[in-house]
């Protein structure tokens, strides 16, 4: 992780504007909250007992609206999983006040100094989330997966938990590292393996860039870090997927069900993209898959991030595909490299709570509720807009970071590495700080390390600007 200390007086981060440009909305309604508060005191005692299940959940440090909770077990020739969702569903009523901002946020939306959440936290942070201080209820999901990565059983049903432990993900490394895991988590790393061969013999297509994120310093300003991901990360989110996939080999079994889609990448893409990666030094193999590709790319080498960042041509229009009868044409989600559906995070994502239903009438062998049937045609365009919105977030956040971080600092020249190139401009990457922003030269060298200077880092605008200098 790559950080610099802040020192700039004269410029300002506002993110409280930013929410407020992005129509990003804070307050509940009173009438939520008071749903919420007479929610939070509900009993379940129509859930099956699972509180036996030794789960534990691992998230960022700080976290407190836990969806998941874990367990993995070796059982001959693989492994079974346990894999405890929040039940959503079993707090928030449809058609009541709670439901009606849940589907106008659609989203938690996340910010360096605070999160807006799509539930009131005494849900969220509270008595919906899998926390390790009570019994919860949950939707339990069963899978068990061979040792070549292939799910062979699957169950859902509603369920009482119990979490064991609440833990961060830097802790889980170091455990499994050196062997002290909980037993909940001793199988992961295997589990994850197998998942991510098979991921790769099913084509599927990871980017594998490191990710920019805001932070806070220890004298309370902000910097900009480049996070990659932790093995034991990659792992749980396999199980993730493994669990969306799951859901959607219901759906489709049953002829209803709402997707996560994203369209298999245009071929007619491959000759120039083969064409860069042969500039970069990178092999790729007439017939080999791009996904292979990626896979085999160390992304912290300028040439292989730039030629990551290239790929991502690769993974455009994403959305989600409701049906009820005849399955879509094209029902895969070519990053994941299979059908597959948002079942896994409902505190945080409105569109999963949904999907929950829909997966465990299937499996109950029960009609879907209508109150979910009425929301499929509308959910994909709701997901949509706050889909977009997170993303505006984001990306103003970053934005707004970069260039209080240069603010003063224009005028310095940076060693940096190309990822874009074109015939006016391209884009630069800093390793320190870990900005990439737009530098005002043309002809740039695709992955080579060139000379900048600061040009422009403008907080009000969210700008920063380079020129190449040598």
């Amino acid at each position: 992780m790559v950080h610099r200390r802040l020192r700039s007086p004269d410029a300002a981060l506002d993110f409280d504007a930013l929410r407020t440009e992005l129509g990003i909305i804070e307050p509940f309604s009173t009438q939520a909250h008071a749903e919420a508060d007479a929610a939070a005191t509900r009993s379940h005692d129509d859930h099956e007992d699972r509180t036996d299940l030794a789960l534990v959940t691992v998230d960022p440090p700080g976290s407190t609206d836990l969806d998941q909770a874990l367990a993995v077990e070796a059982i001959s020739n693989g492994w079974r999983v346990h894999y405890a969702i929040a039940d959503v569903a079993a707090w928030v009523a449809p058609g009541g006040a709670l439901d009606s901002h849940a589907r106008s946020r659609t989203q938690t939306f996340y910010a360096p100094d605070r999160r807006v959440p799509l539930h009131p936290p005494v849900l969220s942070e509270g008595a919906a989330s899998l926390l390790p201080d009570g019994p919860r209820p949950a939707v339990l999901w069963t899978i068990d997966v061979d040792a070549a990565g292939v799910t062979t059983a699957i169950d859902v049903r509603r369920a009482l938990v119990r979490s064991r432990a609440q833990l961060d993900y830097a802790s889980v490394q170091r455990a499994l590292d050196e062997g002290s895991a909980p037993t909940a988590l001793q199988a992961l790393p295997a589990l994850g393996d197998a998942l991510l061969a098979e991921a790769r013999q099913r084509g599927a297509i990871e980017l594998g860039l490191p990710e920019q994120e805001v932070v806070r310093t220890g004298d309370g300003t902000w910097t900009v870090v480049l996070r990659a991901d932790l093995a034991v990360e990659r792992w749980n989110a396999q199980v993730s997927l493994l669990t969306g996939r799951a859901a959607a080999w219901l759906m489709i079994e049953a002829g209803i069900g709402l997707l996560r889609t994203l369209p298999a990448p245009d071929p007619a893409t491959y000759p120039r993209l083969r064409k860069a990666a042969h500039s970069l030094g990178i092999t790729w193999s007439e017939g080999t898959h791009p996904g292979t590709v990626l896979a085999g790319l160390d992304t912290t080498n300028p040439r292989h991030a730039a030629f990551a960042d290239l790929a991502a041509e690769l993974l455009r229009g994403a959305g989600y595909t409701p049906f009820d009868g005849p399955v879509p044409a094209d029902p895969g989600h070519a990053g994941v490299g299979a059908p597959y559906a948002h079942v896994t995070a409902p505190l945080r994502r409105l569109v999963d709570r949904f999907g929950t239903e829909i997966c465990l009438a299937i499996a109950a062998g029960r009609a879907v509720p209508g109150w979910v049937l009425d929301a499929l045609a509308e959910l994909p365009e709701q997901m949509a807009t706050g889909n977009r919105r997170a993303r505006s977030l984001d990306r103003a956040t970053v934005d707004a970071t970069e260039a209080f971080v240069l603010a003063d600092r224009v005028g310095q020249v940076f060693a940096a590495s190309v990822v874009e190139t074109g015939d006016r401009f391209g884009t630069v990457a800093l390793d320190d700080p870990p900005v990439w922003a737009r530098c005002d030269t043309r002809g740039l060298p695709l992955g080579e390390v060139v000379h900048v200077r600061c040009t422009t880092a403008d907080v009000a605008t969210r700008t920063v600007r380079f020129q190449r200098v040598s």
